[in-house]
């Protein structure tokens, strides 16, 4: 080493120096490279992503030529530098330690957190750089890498530990995958995003969440007078309706409104052509799940169903088009106005139908409403105060104060809803 000029010397250091900073920097860029767009970019053709794919599901043996070389090249740097100073400035104790302050600092700053930090903000690009050069060193020097990971599984199983010397990433759960399709604005538009999370949420929803509760389900009472009837057929924007004798404990069937409409405009329909033209009722329990659901729709070929209790009382009526609308959004014509434009006004509060689920209200005016107990405001309410009450009452519930406006047939029609201070 006497021979060698010292700025021979000095340039081997800093090329040792740049080549720990390249393993600590491929190191960090495979361990926070994102996976699931290397297998994209792979099956796009990239040949650099599928020698990063190939190096991660060996991570045992990834790690260990990685942290193999490092270990060596970081020793021979410390000796290197150690030597350089004891050949400048001789060999006193106080050369050799601030010669290893000097080298530590060096090592610290350019071989571990600049191409850490570096390797960290650019992991997808950097890993697939990375790999052509890993790959063959991997190759090389295998047979060492082997026998290190052998001392390492017999110790790991000696300690009682257990080891996987392959890594095809964990599978996400469901709310792990919501979590990242939520925070994936930049990539999917918020349109697509929001159709992604509804379908998420679908698995939690029950039929009983979005069904039109008992009370606002439009009915064909077969005992009308006909000339009622028809004009019904007529106007009704529902495709199918359900028909009753009397009231909707005695359902006779399910009417396709486009079958009779022509008649109906030309006033040769009756009772009996309705009745002729009935089919039977299907029924649906009310806890059946939202998406079960939609595939036993699809299954059956039914469009709507009514929804029942545990002890067989109808308690609402579902269609085909309600779940499809939990996941892309209201786009029924006979959506009221009430329920679809539910907004914050300027002066800080919000006029709500009272049959307006919670699920809806927390949605659209971004509240925290309690879900586990009645399904619309109108039986929050009569729950919290276990009465129907009067209009001008005020209560708060889950911090959210609100006053009851329009009381109709012992119904909550209208409700005022102030806007919490957390929600602004």
């Amino acid at each position: 080493m006497d021979d060698i000029p010292i700025i021979a010397q000095a340039l081997v250091l800093a090329i040792l120096l740049l080549a720990s900073g390249f393993f600590a920097m491929a190191e960090t860029a495979m361990m926070a490279c994102n996976r699931y767009r290397l297998r994209a970019l792979a099956d796009s053709g990239s040949h650099g992503a599928r020698l990063a794919l190939a190096l991660l599901a060996q991570t045992d043996k990834l790690l260990g030529v990685i942290l193999l070389f490092n270990t060596l090249i970081n020793a021979a740097i410390a000796a290197l530098a150690g030597f350089i100073a004891v050949h400048l400035f001789g060999d006193e104790k106080w050369v050799l330690g601030v010669g290893t302050l000097l080298i530590s600092f060096l090592i610290l700053i350019f071989a571990e957190i600049t191409p850490k930090v570096i390797g960290a903000s650019h992991a997808d690009k950097l890993a697939t750089g990375s790999a052509y050069a890993l790959t063959p060193i991997l190759k090389v020097s295998n047979p060492i890498v082997s026998l290190i990971n052998l001392l390492v599984a017999v110790m790991l199983q000696v300690l009682h530990l257990r080891g996987s010397g392959h890594s095809e990433g964990l599978p996400l759960s469901p709310d792990e995958l919501k979590a990242l399709v939520i925070e994936s604005g930049h990539i999917i538009p918020k349109q697509h995003r929001d159709i992604l999370v509804n379908l998420f949420d679908l698995e939690q929803v029950t039929v009983q969440d979005m069904m039109i509760p008992r009370g606002e389900i439009e009915l064909v009472d077969i005992r009308k007078p006909i000339e009622e009837l028809r004009l019904q057929l007529a106007t009704s924007y529902h495709s199918r309706l359900p028909v009753v004798e009397g009231g909707l404990d005695n359902v006779l069937g399910i009417l396709h409104q486009r079958q009779v409409l022509a008649p109906a405009l030309l006033e040769t329909v009756d009772q009996e052509a309705i009745r002729a033209r009935l089919i039977a009722p299907y029924y649906i329990p009310a806890a059946t799940a939202a998406y079960a659901q939609l595939q036993f729709f699809r299954e059956t070929h039914q469009h709507v169903g009514l929804v029942v209790d545990e002890y067989g009382e109808i308690q609402g009526l579902i269609t085909l088009e309600d779940i499809i609308e939990e996941i892309v959004g209201k786009f029924s014509p006979g959506v009221s106005g009430a329920i679809a434009n539910s907004a914050w006004r300027t002066n800080g509060y919000a006029m709500v139908d009272g049959s307006q689920t919670l699920r809806d209200i927390n949605r659209s005016l971004g509240l925290d409403l309690p879900l586990d107990g009645p399904k619309t405001l109108s039986g929050l309410i009569v729950e919290q105060l276990r009465d129907i009450p009067e209009a001008d009452v005020c209560l708060r519930i889950a911090g959210i104060e609100m006053e009851t406006v329009q009381i109709q047939d012992r119904r909550i029609k209208m409700v005022k809803l102030f806007r919490p201070q957390k929600a602004e």
